[in-house]
């Protein structure tokens, strides 16, 4: 235990005054990676296409702000220019319903994204590259809990087949230019994110602000897509941004490296506790007309704790409590 303590005050003093660029910096967890980023000292600039800065009231003035459309590959060159790390967090994401109907949407827009991105980070010479993949990587019939080496079997799970394998292909564009050009690249694999800020457009949303969403606009039953059955592996957003932020600085080594907690939970306990925790009655069904997804989805988090001593620190039901107060102070009418 006492190296990672080491390694906790070398991270400080690593990002003090380092020029960071967050592409995707005003988003749900972009705007969570810049502000651990600003209270260790980095100079950061982030990237927003929407210009909406309304997740960065907490560092308002002390970052820089770049309307950027990544889609655009001179536009990505310009963003990174001068940069020493860029975090590539910029995405598009959504969740079950959007993904299964989009498949081409959500991998050629997430594919220029990456291959811009990537490639201006290498013909700028930044000093390290993160590249945000995602548990979407893995097929359907995995083991439980998933190790990173199951990350290129058999397709990604068909509900999310199209982000998948862009995702896939951001990995490989990392490790390509790594081997090309020279690029010091991370790479991390974060499960599923929750937390304030979210997206709880019912359009978009994934499931945990999908659910609170609903119980607050008072849907009764509260219909479940599924049989409640599958299972989930959920990452507070504090956490997911620390870890992205642990392995660009302490492991820029291109192997993957989940990050992610080791609690499971089914569906139907999930909103179960959602709708306890909301303190309003209602009951719960589940549409098994509707997909699944993938069977269970838990990970390794062996490789992550022994390189450099991730491990989530937030268990389920407290996020879950500081998402719901968060929604209900905020988007609750």
């Amino acid at each position: 235990m006492p190296k990672f303590k080491n390694l906790r005050g070398k991270m400080k003093k690593f990002w003090k005054n380092k020029k960071v660029l967050v592409t995707g910096g005003a988003g749900f967890i972009g705007s969570h990676v810049v502000e651990q980023l600003v209270k260790k000292g980095a100079r950061v600039t982030i990237t927003t296409k929407s210009n909406n800065l309304d997740f960065l009231k907490e560092v308002k003035g002390k970052v820089i702000v770049l309307k950027s459309d990544l889609t655009n590959p001179r536009q990505a060159v310009l963003a990174v220019r001068g940069q020493e790390i860029v975090m590539n967090l910029a995405s598009k994401v959504a969740g079950i319903k959007f993904n299964v109907a989009h498949p081409a949407t959500m991998f050629s827009d997430n594919i220029l994204i990456a291959k811009n991105v990537t490639h201006a980070a290498a013909v700028n010479n930044v000093e390290r590259f993160l590249v945000v993949s995602s548990a979407c990587v893995y097929p359907r019939f995995c083991t439980i809990p998933t190790p990173e080496n199951e990350g290129f079997i058999d397709d990604p799970e068909p509900t999310n087949l199209g982000y998948g394998w862009a995702k896939r292909v951001a990995e490989l564009l990392g490790r390509f230019y790594a081997q090309e050009f020279g690029l010091k690249v991370a790479i991390a694999r974060p499960y599923n994110a929750y937390g304030p800020r979210d997206d709880f457009n019912p359009e978009t949303s994934h499931v945990i602000p999908g659910l609170v969403k609903r119980v607050f606009d008072g849907e009764n039953p509260l219909k479940v897509w599924g049989s409640g059955k599958q299972t989930r592996s959920f990452l507070y957003v504090d956490d997911f941004a620390r870890g992205l932020i642990e392995t660009v600085e302490k492991y820029p080594n291109c192997d993957p490296v989940n990050i992610g907690s080791s609690q499971e939970i089914t569906i139907e306990n999930l909103a179960k506790l959602i709708v306890k925790l909301s303190g309003i009655e209602t009951k719960i069904e589940f549409d098994t007309s509707k997909p699944d997804g993938q069977p269970r989805r838990n990970c390794n988090t062996k490789k992550a704790n022994k390189r450099f001593g991730f491990k989530a620190r937030v268990p389920l039901k407290t996020g879950l409590k500081k998402t719901i107060l968060w929604y209900k102070r905020h988007l609750s009418s």
